[in-house]
C-alpha cells in the first residue's frame, strides 16, 4: 500500500510515516518508480508505535523495544543491556505516573457531570 492510504488508514500523517522511516521503525519496500510500499502488517505496527508515542516513549526506545513486543520471546536479548534496562524502566515510571493524573482527571470529570446532571434535573423538575 502507499503511504497515503497507511496515512488513512491509521490516522497518522504523511509526513509523522515519513519520520518513522527516518528513525527505522518502518520499513518499507520501493516499488520500480520509487514509491514507498507497505505490507499490510504496517497498519498495526504503525497503531503500535503512535501509542507507545502518545505514552510518552521517545522514538530512540521504541526503536529498541518494538522488535521485543512483536516478534518472539526468543528474539530477547541473552544479555538485556543495563542501559536500556534502566531507560525503560524509567520511561515505565513515567507512563504510570501519566496513568495516575488521568485518573484523577477522569475522576474530577465524573464528578463535575454528576453534579451538572443533579442540578440540571432539578432546575427542570422545577
Amino acid at each position: 500500500m502507499k503511504i497515503g492510504q497507511l496515512s488513512r488508514l491509521t490516522g497518522v500523517s504523511v509526513r509523522s510515516l515519513r519520520y518513522y522511516e527516518e528513525e527505522g521503525l518502518i520499513q518499507p519496500a520501493r516499488s520500480a518508480n520509487g514509491y514507498r510500499d507497505f505490507p499490510e502488517a504496517a497498519v498495526e505496527r504503525v497503531r503500535q508505535i503512535r501509542g507507545l508515542i502518545d505514552c510518552g516513549l521517545p522514538t530512540r526506545i521504541i526503536r529498541e523495544v518494538l522488535p521485543y513486543m512483536e516478534g518472539p520471546a526468543e528474539l530477547m536479548p541473552a544479555t538485556p543491556c543495563e542501559y536500556m534496562l534502566g531507560e525503560v524502566a524509567q520511561q515505565r515510571e513515567l507512563i504510570d505516573r501519566r496513568i495516575g493524573f488521568l485518573t484523577r482527571n477522569r475522576d474530577a470529570l465524573d464528578a463535575y457531570l454528576t453534579a451538572a446532571r443533579a442540578a440540571a434535573s432539578r432546575v427542570t423538575a422545577a
